[in-house]
């Protein structure tokens, strides 16, 4: 009988931990969150304010290294083509 008592005390002792541990986890994430949309907020004012001291026209794709703006991007071809089973019966 006693020894019922003390898992079950155990047992709440241990749900209550947890629950705490992850209300803390949760307040975290929170402010973790709010952290990462201020900085991307940030990040696009700065990149606002930027092109418009350097003067230059706002692009919807970042330019990659390496590869100049004007040279046109040659799509890329299929490896693998799609073989229908139909035409593999005959």
């Amino acid at each position: 009988m006693i020894l019922s008592w003390v898992v079950a005390v155990a047992a709440l002792a241990v749900a209550i931990l947890a629950w705490v541990r992850t209300r803390r986890l949760a307040q975290r994430l929170d402010q973790l969150l709010q952290m990462y949309w201020e900085l991307k907020y940030q990040h696009g004012e700065l990149r606002r304010e930027l092109q418009q001291l350097t003067g230059e026209s706002h692009q919807s794709a970042p330019a990659m290294s390496g590869v100049e703006r004007s040279a046109p991007q040659r799509p890329t071809q299929p490896t693998d083509a799609f073989v229908p089973l139909a035409s593999l019966k005959r």
